[in-house]
């Protein structure tokens, strides 16, 4: 997972069983059995991605875990030509999964050695170590006050767990997984829950009928209320927790949206910065009315591609690209059950780039409001650059180009309004303006209202 301009260091790869076998003939279970820990900092010995739980069999694979390439210093932002067509060469094996029918992946076999760089001082395991400053400090505070905690995702999964069992005397074959910032670690103790309801079969089912008949199923069900139908491009059922304020967007096979899900969560976990930055910058977005799709501006996918993407071009990235280093892990056409698995083999990454949270954020500002040229520039996650626009009717006449690293759409097309535009590119040179002067977070986020709001909606 070490980018190519960064040369691994910190914790030897290969140590503490950080590398599960590859997958063999296994059923994966989604139930959470322990929760401890995924969405704390406060963990002895932390790891940077935590265990996905799951009760494999035992495994009799002989296949050494995958290899972790040795890199050099030193890379810049750079743009390459973008094809839309352009496809990475997936390692894989070609003998077919025995009962999935996907193909297993084969990982190549581990170095002999592995290149050592100077080591990452043991105080920078703690987030407290990157908030010297009054601002990092101040964004420290807003991200534990409002994170997602254990006791909120187990609250999701356990209704999740009930409305598969009720919608399984639909439809026998169906599976219930819960996506988006609830499963990926960027959710906050208000986040609403995203499902994904995957039906297999022959035959590719209608969504709208699906959702329709869930919705009159749905009526018989005590713990759900307010069942609403929305016909949008990826329709939704959104519904209630009965007797509480906890809302569901429940949508049919769209698998995307779980590939993405466990793709950001490697990402989150990667890094201890990245999910506090996260977390402020949709905040301060979203008090800035900037991050609502439905309204034209950016959804929160969208903007956590944009700090993700900010996070990997610098001098010194504090991200790598995973789908690109390892593509094998991220496979976008490996069976949507397996899924899960592929983040558990990537080894843990450590920086080059010791900077504050305060000095990112103020970066990030920085960056789309001095730096980045929407007008020529294509942001890709995937490729940990940006690429420049083509005459592709993906980037044609769009005001903001985000890549969706699987399907490689535009995932910032709601902002189609040079208005709309207009006032994102603003707010984002305003409040750099207004940070780097004043360093302090309550110039461009009322932090305490903020928290306050969201401890009201517990």
């Amino acid at each position: 997972m070490y980018p190519r301009s960064a040369a691994p260091r910190g914790r030897p790869a290969y140590s503490n069983g950080l590398y599960p076998p590859p997958p063999v003939t296994r059923c994966y279970d989604y139930n959470h059995q322990s929760l401890g820990g995924v969405n704390s900092f406060h963990v002895p010995e932390l790891q940077r991605l935590p265990p996905y739980e799951w009760n494999p069999p035992r495994s009799t694979s002989n296949v050494p875990p995958p290899h972790t390439p040795t890199m050099t210093n030193g890379r810049k932002r750079q743009n390459i030509e973008y094809s839309p067509h352009m496809v990475k060469r997936q390692r894989l094996d070609s003998v077919s999964h025995p009962l999935l029918g996907s193909p297993v992946i084969q990982a190549p076999s581990p170095p002999r050695h592995l290149e050592q760089g100077p080591a990452v001082p043991e105080s920078f395991n703690s987030l407290q170590a990157y908030a010297k400053d009054k601002l990092s400090h101040q964004m420290v505070e807003l991200f534990e006050a409002c994170q997602q905690q254990s006791s909120d995702l187990e609250r999701k999964e356990r209704c999740r767990a009930r409305l598969q069992r009720d919608i399984q005397d639909i439809y026998a074959v169906a599976r219930l997984y819960l996506t988006g910032s609830s499963m990926n670690g960027l959710g906050c103790r208000s986040s609403d829950a995203d499902l994904c309801l995957v039906i297999k079969g022959t035959k590719r089912p209608d969504p709208i009928f699906v959702l329709s008949h869930l919705q009159r199923a749905f009526r018989s069900l005590s713990y759900v209320e307010r069942t609403q139908l929305i016909r949008a491009k990826v329709p939704i059922l959104r519904f209630r927790e009965r007797g509480s304020d906890l809302e569901f967007d429940l949508n049919i096979n769209n698998t995307v949206g779980i590939r993405n899900t466990f793709l950001l969560r490697s990402y989150a976990y990667a890094d201890l910065r990245i999910r506090p930055m996260i977390l402020v910058i949709k905040k301060w977005a979203r008090h800035n009315q900037i991050n609502d799709a439905s309204k034209g501006t950016l959804s929160s996918y969208t903007l956590v591609l944009m700090v993700l993407h900010y996070l990997q071009t610098l001098k010194d990235p504090v991200l790598p690209s995973l789908q690109r280093d390892y593509p094998e892990c991220f496979n976008p056409f490996v069976d949507i059950d397996m899924v899960p698995e592929g983040p558990k083999r990537v080894p843990p990454y450590v920086s080059r780039n010791q900077s504050s949270l305060g000095e990112l954020l103020v970066g990030f500002l920085r960056y789309y409001a001095t730096e980045f040229r929407w007008d020529k520039q294509v942001i890709s996650v995937r490729e940990a650059r940006a690429l420049p626009k083509t005459n592709s009717h993906e980037w044609t006449n769009k005001y903001i180009c985000v890549e969706e690293p699987f399907e490689r759409n535009n995932v910032a097309r709601a902002v189609h309004e040079k208005m709309k535009f207009d006032a994102i590119k603003a707010e984002f040179a305003e409040s750099y303006r207004i940070l780097k002067d004043r360093k302090d977070l309550n110039s461009i986020l009322p932090v305490r209202a903020v928290i306050n709001k969201e401890s009201s909606r517990r």
